[in-house]
């Protein structure tokens, strides 16, 4: 049985969309907001989280104290240092937010709220919606996540991001619920229509431009490696703009490794850097780049 893939997309002509500054160029800075939300064995679960600032040698069943701290890290000084930068640049991000993550720190995800930034679902947990066995299971963690945002954001999120893969159920989901976007997708530089649930609009996100490289081998090691990738992907987008094709770049963050302080001038770098392009780019939240795309291409 082979897989129906969409391989085609637009066919190398991607909607003719001017952003609201006048840009070709959109740029999504995303923060990941799910320290406390990752598997852990004092939370209940069989393992911890493996993945850290080194791999966790700690056996399964066994509580791993050095990982809930590494996360505990991200919440406890990250997020301040990394909300203070997007105030000195006034610069907008979303946050994707796990919801077991602001259950326990929604004093935190109020100060995201409060500075203008948009919460987005990230799940209940830091995890692969593709685990899960049933819809039912699943949506009961996506109402779960969205009944721990609404009391700091007064409202349900609008878009939707988890770990790895979506399930096959899960964009009927979100569409059931009124989700205005997923960016559980990898494979264009622009948003598209879901084609099975068509109010459901896929803002395709990305990997390489993305901290989480500092925490693989063959990643980023210093953070000029990071500023030195954004910059090249800046590049090719912003020549591709001055050529007429528009595009979305995605840069994403972690509070618990950009918010390091060795890490801290990737973070810093980059938002400076897209100061600096001024009217070249237009920095949004994720939900303002689909609106304005649904605006350009009715």
């Amino acid at each position: 049985m082979t897989a129906d893939r969409d391989l085609w997309g637009y066919g190398g002509q991607p909607p003719d969309v001017v952003w609201p500054n006048g840009a070709r160029l959109a740029v999504s800075v995303v923060v990941n907001f799910e320290e406390g939300a990752e598997q852990q064995v004092g939370d209940g679960d069989r393992r911890s989280e493996v993945m850290g600032e080194v791999l966790s040698v700690v056996e399964p069943g066994v509580r791993d104290m050095g990982q809930e701290q590494i996360f505990a890290y991200g919440m406890r000084a990250g997020l301040w240092r990394m909300l203070d930068a997007l105030d000195r640049h006034a610069t907008k991000a979303t946050f994707f937010c796990c919801g077991q993550a602001v259950a326990r720190t929604p004093e935190a995800a109020r100060q995201v709220h409060a500075r203008g930034h948009e919460l987005a679902c990230h799940g209940w947990r830091w995890r692969p919606h593709a685990d899960y066995a049933t819809p039912e299971a699943e949506r009961a963690d996506l109402l779960r996540c969205a009944d721990a945002l609404r009391p700091v954001t007064g409202r349900p999120p609008e878009g939707f991001f988890c770990r790895g893969s979506e399930s096959t159920w899960t964009r009927a989901l979100l569409s059931e619920l009124g989700y205005l976007y997923t960016s559980n997708a990898f494979d264009d530089d622009m948003p598209y229509a879901d084609p099975l649930h068509p109010a459901l609009t896929v803002l395709p996100y990305a990997l390489d431009a993305n901290d989480m490289k500092f925490f693989h081998p063959n990643g980023f090691v210093r953070a000029a490696d990071m500023i030195d990738y954004v910059a090249d992907g800046l590049r090719t987008l912003l020549a591709e703009g001055r050529r007429g094709r528009s595009s979305v770049f995605n840069i994403g963050f972690h509070l618990r490794i950009a918010g390091r302080p060795s890490r801290f001038r990737a973070f810093e770098d980059v938002l400076s850097m897209l100061n600096g392009l001024q009217d070249q780019v237009w920095v949004a939240p994720r939900a303002d780049i689909v609106r304005a795309f649904k605006d350009a291409t009715a």
